[in-house]
């Protein structure tokens, strides 16, 4: 039988609260101050303290932050008759499970407690299982799942880690591209060499140029001195080119020189330069269409995918999803001190139920908003906010509008962003691309791919 410790110095609320728990089979004690309280926590080891604010004395805020101090597991409701932000937060801040404020009504109490109590049941009956960890100790890094599809990417990286051959990651945006090449470079003999990931759409032609081959001094304007690039700094590691389809053929053509003769030259330079890097690519771009389009270099295509890893979308390996929510509440508390633990069965069902157009980095955001709004250490299905949501910053200005229908894939807000400069740059497409710090090539491809 639960046991529920009821803290306020007006006796008659201690009364009705006690009959009402008391009805719910609940075992209750009554302490008419925090004193006293405190003085009953160690001989009747309550599940739940239910306590007033202000008492004289010891304040019910106050014995919320010793019953934390000393208690960690009984869940502490506050009630108060006076609402002020200045109280829910402090209370909220200092651990407390719910905030109720007075008049409570019965049926109100007994819902919260039941689910207190509940989550708490919860917590001591769930197991966190996960993959071994394939990278850092900190759990940052790491491959989970156990979809056979994904087993089989656990023995190519296997594979991959006696040889130094080049790796084409194929998926869409979100699935976990990077850290299967990141594991393909923990596991390998030169793991202690450097790991280099480079987003090939973030930069344009020239700056990938310099970041990746370096450059010489006086190669460009702002150029006052020598750089090397990742090429040379990566040693015997790893470079991870991410979105490799989105490259020029121009790039195109000097990454090729690099696979096919390990050589490069820095801009602006004359002599060449060697590389003992491997190159792991990803794209979520169907490369096949690019090459027979021209768009994108055959021979290159080939020299990439020596070895093909495809990475499944989230929807297609569902039964993954609690492991992976696991694993990523176990991040998400390392490194924003959230307290939640699990998540609830009708919450699990909530996820199964999506369809993931994100993938495991939109599992990701729904996991951190929920570990944020949740009271308590499980997540519940209240908790759980899927799609995108409604937010205007501005409503007289249709530039800044979100609305809760749009599609907030990378994908769709590439597309939406396009749309919104080439209409700026009215359809200059030369104009467009320097407005938006791409070639104009790969404006031309994004224009394409959109059907803008």
């Amino acid at each position: 039988m639960s046991r529920i410790l009821l803290v306020d110095d007006d006796s008659d609320i201690r009364s009705v609260f006690r009959k009402k728990l008391e009805l719910l089979s609940y075992e209750v004690e009554e302490a008419d101050c925090a004193e006293a309280a405190l003085g009953k926590l160690k001989a009747f080891h309550p599940d739940v303290v239910i306590t007033d604010v202000r008492m004289d004395g010891i304040t019910g805020l106050e014995l919320l932050s010793r019953i934390k101090e000393s208690m960690e597991a009984v869940d502490v409701i506050v009630m108060t008759g006076h609402d002020t932000m200045g109280s829910a937060v402090e209370a909220m801040k200092s651990g407390a499970f719910d905030y109720l404020v007075k008049p409570v009504g019965l049926d109100e109490l007994g819902r919260v407690v039941e689910r207190c109590l509940s989550e708490q049941e919860q917590v001591r009956a769930s197991t966190v299982s996960e993959m071994p960890e394939v990278s850092d100790d900190d759990g940052s890094k790491i491959v989970v799942g156990r979809d056979p599809r994904m087993v089989e990417i656990y023995k190519m990286i296997g594979v991959l880690a006696r040889n130094r051959a080049t790796v084409l990651i194929r998926g869409e945006t979100g699935t976990g591209k990077e850290l299967v090449a990141q594991a393909v470079h923990d596991h390998s003999l030169y793991s202690s060499e450097p790991f280099i990931a480079v987003s090939c759409t973030a930069l344009t032609d020239t700056l990938l140029e310099s970041e990746l081959f370096g450059h010489v001094r006086g190669a460009f304007t702002g150029a006052v001195g020598g750089k090397k690039g990742y090429f040379e700094l990566a040693g015997q590691g790893t470079i991870f080119l991410d979105e490799i389809g989105d490259t020029s053929p121009d790039f195109q053509s000097k990454l090729l020189r690099v696979l096919q003769e390990r050589q490069f030259y820095p801009v602006g330079g004359e002599q060449p330069k060697r590389t003992e890097a491997r190159v792991v690519a990803a794209t979520h771009q169907p490369l096949e269409e690019l090459v027979s389009e021209g768009g994108f270099r055959k021979d290159l295509y080939f020299r990439l995918r020596v070895v093909e890893i495809h990475v499944p979308r989230l929807r297609e390996r569902k039964a993954d999803i609690p492991l992976i929510a696991n694993h990523l509440l176990s991040r998400i508390r390392k490194e924003t001190g959230s307290t939640v633990h699990t998540i609830s069965e009708e919450a699990l069902r909530c996820l199964d139920e999506y369809d993931w157009p994100g993938n495991v980095r939109e599992l990701e955001n729904v996991l951190i908003q929920a570990s944020i709004v949740s009271r308590g250490p499980v997540i519940g299905p209240d908790h759980v906010t899927l799609g995108p949501r409604n937010h205007v910053r501005d409503k007289g200005d249709a530039d800044t509008v979100l609305r809760e229908d749009q599609d907030m894939t990378l994908d769709c807000v590439i597309e939406r962003q396009l749309r919104h400069v080439l209409e700026g740059a009215g359809g200059n497409k030369t104009k467009a691309a320097s407005m938006l710090g791409i070639s104009r090539s790969r404006l031309t491809r994004y224009v394409d791919r959109f059907g803008l």
